[in-house]
């Protein structure tokens, strides 16, 4: 179809299925969802290039083609072989995609937490036949319970500010530390849980974190010194996240190493809002850790401990 300037884009937000990337159309004008692997395609419609996938137009006809794609290594689960590019559901919680060898999956099923309140005293969690995530139920208590429950979260003294949100404040903040982060190198992520919202909800946040790049030229420990706690790197970079790079550079402090067997890992550190912008022209803003002092341990986190959870460190002073 010929392009027509100015461009004309649906008011509506646009909805796409779980784990498929939000493309330009070949006008450069909209936003679409991208055509997955061994689905139609065409210029108004075009593969998910960030899972290799490219528009064959060399077996159908009428400008019309076929999402393939490019060359790369299958994945194994379970014994079930999958091809580069190929999306799947190995169970109904869980959307994933084999991507050159590796795999990556999003979660279907929300995992909010629900902090008891007077309307509500006893949330649960209950799954229901011939549905795949649990959903939230209240349970009703006895008076003394649900005052009890309700006093664990709210003030005990209600604020007298009735132009404020009542339920925010009167809400009793509850934070827990930053975990771990996820990759000793390179990119990976941070979360903790909060009830700092209007909704006095406990609410899980994440935030992107870099302990060290992967291919940091470590310094050399000083003479009767075991280990380099923060290096600097010598020039300002630019972080890389998704295929997008942030707008403005940054010189941060990283994690050095020790000689003696000891881990050095994140100890104080401060969040900052850093924006990310895409080759495609769209921008997006992500929260990020920054370290501020490191410290050494023989507390190190092992192979794949995002899944082992054997790793307990936490980080402190954390400000927003």
């Amino acid at each position: 179809q010929a392009c027509t300037y100015p461009c004309q884009c649906p008011s509506q937000p646009l909805q796409c299925p779980a784990g498929t990337s939000h493309v330009l159309d070949a006008c450069g004008c909209c936003k679409v969802c991208a055509r997955q692997l061994g689905e139609l395609c065409s210029l108004q419609k075009p593969c998910d290039h960030h899972k290799g996938l490219y528009c064959d137009f060399s077996k159908i006809h009428r400008g019309s083609g076929i999402c393939l794609a490019h060359e790369g290594a299958t994945c194994d689960l379970l014994g079930k072989i999958y091809h580069n590019g190929e999306s799947f559901q190995p169970t109904c919680k869980l959307q994933c995609i084999c991507m050159d060898g590796a795999i990556g999956c999003i979660p279907l099923c929300s995992d909010d937490l629900r902090l008891p309140s007077p309307e509500c005293p006893n949330p649960r969690r209950v799954k229901f036949r011939n549905k795949c995530c649990e959903e939230w139920i209240c349970e009703e208590g006895s008076e003394e319970n649900r005052f009890e429950t309700a006093m664990a979260v709210f003030r005990e003294t209600p604020a007298q500010k009735p132009e404020l949100n009542n339920l925010q404040e009167n809400c009793l903040v509850q934070t827990t530390d930053w975990s771990a982060c996820s990759k000793s190198c390179g990119m990976g992520i941070s979360a903790r849980v909060t009830n700092d919202n209007p909704q006095c909800r406990l609410e899980k946040e994440t935030r992107l974190c870099m302990v060290r790049p992967c291919d940091f030229p470590m310094e050399k420990t000083k003479k009767g010194k075991k280990c380099v706690r923060t290096p600097k790197p010598r020039q300002s970079l630019h972080f890389e996240f998704s295929g997008c790079t942030s707008s403005r550079s940054y010189r941060p402090k990283f994690c050095g190493s020790c000689t003696d067997g000891r881990c050095c890992t994140p100890y104080v550190t401060s969040t900052v809002e850093v924006e990310f912008r895409c080759p495609e022209g769209d921008f997006f803003q992500r929260k990020m850790m920054f370290i501020k002092m490191c410290s050494c341990h023989y507390d190190c986190p092992r192979d794949n401990d995002i899944f082992l959870a054997t790793y307990h460190r936490r980080m402190i002073g954390d400000h927003v």
